[in-house]
């Protein structure tokens, strides 16, 4: 039994009809998913790359349509002035170290070094997504892509002001980047002038 477990496991997931017969809809449903997931692990190997414009546009539409819950939820916060401060507030402490102070990996040293890269914010991949979406991804995160759960971390209504900012992001690098980087850029600068200095 213990090779043929997942195919059993998969049949009772199926068996779901009140007559004890196969639900065709969710057979194919099921079906489809597992042939492109099957497909994106041959196609893509077991080595981490930049993903191509077929398995990006992929993964973009399972998210959208699929996986990504919270598409009829609406946002309970107003996008008032001070709650887009106080959005931009906990985004720069919270997602300012993967997605820059701007929501556009202004300053980040990885951020096109992560596969997936790290996306702008502003894209209309992105932006794209309803509010709900937006708050359930910061909620629940996205894996297996680096974006972490904030759930038990972040307050709703902290993360309902993040989704404010988000969709009134500041033009790309007009806040500078993360005091992290910031002091990482200027040791390094200092290491390289004292590696000059005693040549």
């Amino acid at each position: 039994m213990g090779e043929n477990a997942p195919l059993i496991a998969l049949y009772y997931q199926l068996k779901c009809t009140p007559d004890g017969g196969l639900d065709f809809e969710k057979f194919m449903k099921t079906t489809n998913i597992t042939i492109v997931i099957s497909c994106a692990l041959i196609f893509s190997g077991c080595r981490v790359s930049q993903p191509g414009a077929i398995e990006s546009e992929m993964a973009k539409n399972v998210k959208h349509k699929i996986t990504v819950g919270g598409k009829n939820t609406p946002n309970p916060i107003a996008a008032t002035p001070e709650n887009i401060k106080s959005g931009q507030q906990h985004f720069g402490h919270h997602c300012g170290i993967c997605h820059g102070l701007d929501g556009e990996a202004t300053g980040v040293p990885f951020a096109q070094k992560m596969s997936p890269p790290i996306p702008s914010l502003s894209s209309a991949d992105v932006q794209d997504y309803k509010d709900g979406q937006l708050k359930w991804i910061v909620e629940n995160g996205i894996n297996p892509s680096g974006m972490p759960s904030w759930k038990g971390i972040l307050s709703d209504q902290e993360m309902w002001t993040l989704v404010n900012f988000m969709r009134h992001l500041p033009p790309k690098g007009s806040l500078g980047i993360p005091a992290v980087y910031k002091e990482e850029q200027e040791e390094h600068q200092h290491m390289h002038q004292h590696d000059k200095d005693s040549q």
